[in-house]
């Protein structure tokens, strides 16, 4: 009988250990560049490689976030990366629910800080899974019914399309827009404290923070990241939620324009270089 305790227990140990690590390793490195890559449509403006000739500031910030776009939609193993990080997520969100059913709060009658924290990392746990569906649904499934307006997000046009789902149209903000711009909101403030929080939790699991002084230590520290990190957040929502639609088609459509240009460049300085260019069709 103690036999099968002892191995229920390692499992639940394991368990524990491989539900925390998940949460960081690969999600929540995911969510870092993630939001990194989002609020390059607020600070975009400071690339200095971006010198097309009258581009303004709002220009390069959607010159950028196209090109960080376009770079991850041709990363090589793309697919391996979606596969590993889903199966992550999954795990992760399945064990997240399983624990929080079976725990228990007592916020009701302790108030104290670290009770309502495990309140609130259950309650983002639970909005984060839905949003991360939402998102993922509209912005890359093509679930265009579940988008204010039906605009269907495209890689080569990242920022227009992304700021029409935000907005509820092509044409500014609608009512319902403006729901879908709040939800995101709420969402990405929901992650953000999820992951701050579980990283700060994650270091008493794996034994790296046993004394109060060291968690102490390490709670300022995923506080600073979780600051920063909910600051890209709130730019990105904020910053894609007021981007003219017709400003980032524009752009979009003479970055796309360009590189049309260059492909077929190269490929005329391939068939130069083996000697084929004057053969008729």
């Amino acid at each position: 009988m103690s036999e099968n305790a002892d191995s229920m227990q390692n499992r639940h140990f394991l368990l524990r250990r491989l539900h925390s690590l998940s949460g960081i390793v690969p999600v929540g490195v995911f969510l870092i560049v993630h939001l990194v890559t989002n609020s390059t449509i607020a600070w975009g403006g400071l690339n200095s490689r971006v010198d097309q000739e009258g581009f303004g500031w709002f220009d390069r910030s959607i010159a950028t976030f196209q090109h960080e776009v376009s770079f991850i939609n041709n990363m090589p193993l793309l697919l391996l990366i979606e596969i590993t990080l889903w199966s992550a997520i999954g795990f992760h969100s399945i064990l997240g629910v399983y624990y929080a059913m079976s725990g228990k709060g007592n916020t009701g009658s302790y108030k104290y800080g670290g009770n309502l924290r495990y309140a609130l990392q259950r309650t983002t746990g639970y909005f984060g899974i839905f949003f991360i569906f939402y998102h993922v649904a509209t912005l890359r499934w093509g679930w265009t019914w579940l988008v204010p307006g039906g605009v269907e997000w495209s890689h080569e046009h990242a920022s227009s399309t992304f700021a029409a789902a935000l907005q509820g149209s092509t044409d500014g903000f609608t009512a319902v827009g403006f729901l879908v711009a709040c939800f995101y909101f709420l969402g990405v403030s929901a992650l953000v404290f999820h992951f701050a929080n579980g990283l700060w939790s994650a270091a008493i699991t794996w034994g790296i923070t046993v004394s109060r002084p060291a968690q102490k230590r390490w709670g300022i520290m995923c506080a600073g990241l979780g600051a920063g990190l909910m600051f890209l957040a709130w730019v990105s929502v904020i910053g894609f939620a007021t981007l003219d639609y017709d400003q980032a088609r524009e752009v979009e459509d003479q970055l796309l324009g360009e590189s049309i240009h260059m492909n077929v460049d190269d490929a005329h300085d391939a068939v130069t270089l083996t000697g084929h260019d004057d053969i008729d069709g």
